[in-house]
């Protein structure tokens, strides 16, 4: 055999060889690829195991998502309208929009675009309210010309924005500080779309009026600062009538009515969001019907947020203020017409010189710290409940209730009994009837008729004068024969005790 023949042998047998052990080792790393691939989707992902997320940023993805403005105006970003002239870009220092009677026509959602950014946009609606979504994407101020008064909500409350059915009457751009002052905006058919909107967004609102029907908040705020000062919000919805998600919240001088619940916040860490001057109207609705009726409610967040209530009144709603994660101070605030007055679940609370009007309990503390001073609570039959992982600090509370202040009797002398009230856990009943005008202030605010929470035991004006005593069931006994002292020991007893 030749040299070159034998060179042709050996090489065509490595190249079967070769091919022989690539296939062998091509084979072998898919199966180790599928391997891998089902090891790592199996395996426990133990960081989001030890922080995992606190909110559910799908579904705050999936709420962007739900106003697809692109799909309510296809010609926003193209510049072209069949049947008008081409959309101007924003330059303009003011623009004045003028419905004139034809409230769907865009004209108002035009003019958006035209004001430059740090402009101001002028809404006149003489002819009745202007139909439109106004997708704000740049800083700017919206004023309503005809110019807005909360305290002649009865009589002046025609809108001057109506949100087109299912849709909302403004969404907010992030990082946009938009500033509202004299409007009136409508929603009556928003279905689920709110009728405020903005995410990381800065609204500022002043001198403002709502009408909102459907099943979300009114106003729902994704982070970023949402003031509202001077405002009316009629809000039929079984949800909140104002949702601050992670955003600072400030309301003053605000009425918010009609609503299942008041406001829900999820305080994010920085300044705390501040309640003034506020007063919340609920609907009475019990528990069996639809979600829970809250007042007040601030839930927990990833950051451990503060909460400040002063001067506000919260009436009407099934659990007044509910605490479930975070620093609560209430101060100088109403809770009335409750079943529930202040819920502690977990967090901290401070409830001073405030007063709760409940049916079964004034403050229950589930977990977390509550310190309560200097309150009046009255109707409810347990001031103060407390679970084993709460620490509750109550101190000089006053209590005006049937229930929990009416007196035991002992034996005085001879059968001779006097009524005696035990002191609760950081608080006292109180003598005499409630307060009328601090009733005005509470119940009074829903219409409900005076009725007297403090509990009257039958002769104890003449008791206290020095006359008669009680029996051992609690009945009055008058007699004018023994006075003062003297009831304590003569007469009693019969023939000897004479």
């Amino acid at each position: 055999m030749t040299t070159r023949k034998s060179l042709g042998i050996l090489g065509g047998a490595a190249v079967i060889a070769a091919s022989v052990v690539a296939f062998a080792m091509g084979a072998e790393p898919t199966h180790a690829q599928v391997a891998a691939k089902v090891e790592s989707q199996t395996r426990p992902n133990f960081g989001v195991l030890l922080d995992p997320p606190t909110r559910s940023y799908g579904a705050r993805r999936r709420d962007r998502n739900r106003y697809d403005y692109g799909r309510h105006r296809p010609d926003w970003n193209s510049g072209w309208r069949p049947g008008y002239p081409p959309l101007r870009p924003g330059g303009e220092e003011i623009v004045l929009v003028d419905c004139g009677g034809n409230p769907g026509t865009g004209a108002v959602e035009d003019a958006v675009r035209r004001v430059r950014p740090g402009g101001t946009l002028v809404i006149r609606a003489r002819a009745g309210a202007c139909v439109g979504w106004l997708n704000i994407d740049k800083p700017m101020t919206i004023i309503g010309e005809g110019g807005f008064d909360p305290r002649d909500w009865a009589r002046n409350s025609e809108p001057t924005l109506q949100a087109p059915d299912g849709l909302p009457c403004m969404t907010v751009a992030q990082g946009v500080r938009v500033e509202i002052r004299d409007m009136v905006f409508a929603s009556p058919r928003a279905g689920d779309a709110a009728c405020i909107v903005g995410y990381g967004a800065e609204i500022v609102m002043n001198r403002v009026g709502f009408h909102h029907a459907g099943d979300e908040a009114a106003i729902y705020a994704d982070g970023g600062l949402l003031d509202i000062r001077n405002a009316v919000i009629e809000a039929r919805t079984i949800a909140p009538a104002i949702v601050a998600d992670g955003a600072v919240l400030n309301t003053w001088e605000t009425v918010v009515s009609g609503a299942q619940s008041g406001i829900e916040i999820t305080p994010a860490a920085g300044p705390a969001s501040r309640l003034s001057a506020t007063t919340l109207k609920g609907t009475n609705a019990p528990n069996a019907f639809g979600p829970r009726s809250i007042g007040v409610i601030v839930r927990a967040g990833r950051d451990y947020g503060r909460v400040e209530i002063d001067n506000t009144a919260v009436c009407g709603f099934v659990e007044g203020v509910v605490v479930e994660g975070a620093s609560v101070s209430i101060e100088n605030s109403r809770v009335c017409r409750s079943d529930k007055g202040v819920v502690l679940y977990s967090g901290e609370l401070r409830l001073a010189d405030s007063r709760v009007r409940a049916t079964t309990v004034g403050v229950a503390a589930a977990a977390g710290n509550a310190v309560i001073v200097n309150n009046v609570f009255a109707g409810m039959r347990e001031v103060i409940y407390r679970e084993n992982r709460a620490n509750v600090q109550a101190s000089g509370n006053r209590v005006w209730s049937q229930y929990a202040c009416r007196p035991q009797f002992r034996d005085r002398y001879r059968g001779r009994y006097e009524p005696y009230w035990r002191p609760g856990d950081g608080w006292e009943c109180a003598r005499g009837a409630y307060p009328r005008n601090w009733w005005d202030e509470e119940d009074g605010l829903l219409g409900v008729a005076y009725a007297d929470d403090g509990y009257q035991l039958d002769g104890y004006d003449d008791y206290q004068d020095g006359e008669g005593w009680y029996d051992r069931d609690g009945r009055y006994v008058p007699d004018d024969r023994y006075r003062g002292e003297d009831r304590w020991s003569r007469g009693g007893g019969g023939l000897w005790g004479r």
